[in-house]
């Protein structure tokens, strides 16, 4: 599995949505990514991809693509 279907995988998973959900999702897109659900969500990449965030990094996640930007740039996370 590649970078890129972890991440996937790990939105889905936390979200409890499907693949095709996350196209251009926003944060409180959804009524399943409220805080409780954002907070899980980071719970989950952080296991997935074995890293801690920063709390900026938390706060500036606000879009299934910024959060793939967010992991390239700071994280080495390769997609």
């Amino acid at each position: 599995m590649n970078n890129k279907e972890k991440y996937l995988k790990a939105f889905c998973e936390a979200l409890n949505i499907t693949p095709e959900q996350t196209e251009g999702l926003v944060y409180t897109g959804i009524s399943e990514w409220d805080s409780v659900g954002h907070m899980n969500l980071i719970a989950s990449l952080e296991e997935t991809f074995d890293i801690m965030m920063d709390t900026d990094d938390i706060i500036d996640l606000s879009s299934f693509e910024k959060g793939m930007e967010i992991l390239k740039e700071k994280y080495d996370v390769e997609f």
